[in-house]
């Protein structure tokens, strides 16, 4: 005798795609889950190399700024002993220079005047004394123009005073020569000249 099935096979059907479907939604939902967390581990390990390498940049930029530091304390080191090795080479040039630059006082004063005081100021000479009469002066200022070590002679002042009996008095500028490569510095250092003047009973 043939068996008949009288269960309803529509809902069977029914109750199959259901189930079909909700295994294919689990699988779907397990799936998007790996893979969102697939995701957040590359991106996490992507963040994390990253900051390992800007903690790296900013290492070697630390590193980098102690060294440009050293490097300009070096730069500042250099300049500080290059100033004083031209300090120490302009002295040991001029070591001779006052000798000669007073022997050249003692050649270029004339006869008949005398100096009472001479002070410098940096390549600057000062000259005060008395003379006989301002053609000695004169004479004086010649010599120092035509003098290998002295240069520029600028009288300020001639004087005759009652209570000088050897005569006028005065005060007397002259500068010395420079040194070779001091040229710009000496014309830097001189001070301006004074104003010239001379009291009426001063000609003679």
């Amino acid at each position: 005798m043939p068996r008949i099935n009288l269960l309803p096979w529509r809902d069977e059907e029914r109750r199959e795609r259901k189930l079909a479907l909700f295994v294919w939604l689990g699988i779907a939902t397990v799936a998007a889950g790996l893979v969102t967390l697939a995701s957040y581990i590359w991106v996490n390990s992507m963040i994390d190399s990253q900051a390992a390498r800007n903690e790296h940049l900013k290492s070697e930029i630390h590193v980098l700024d102690k060294e440009n530091e050293q490097i300009n304390d070096l730069e500042a080191q250099k300049q500080r002993f290059i100033s004083r090795m031209q300090v120490i080479d302009k002295l040991q040039r001029s070591r001779s220079e006052v000798v000669h630059v007073f022997d050249e006082v003692v050649k270029t004063i004339p006869d008949g005047t005398y100096l009472t005081a001479v002070a410098q100021t940096n390549r600057r000479l000062k000259f005060e004394g008395v003379a006989q009469s301002s053609t000695r002066v004169s004479t004086f200022m010649r010599n120092i123009s035509a003098s290998q070590w002295l240069r520029n002679p600028d009288l300020e002042v001639v004087e005759a005073r009652k209570e000088n009996a050897l005569g006028n008095s005065f005060v007397l500028y002259a500068d010395e020569m420079p040194l070779p490569g001091d040229e710009g510095e000496a014309a830097t250092a001189a001070p301006k000249k004074p104003k010239r003047t001379a009291s009426a009973g001063g000609a003679q």
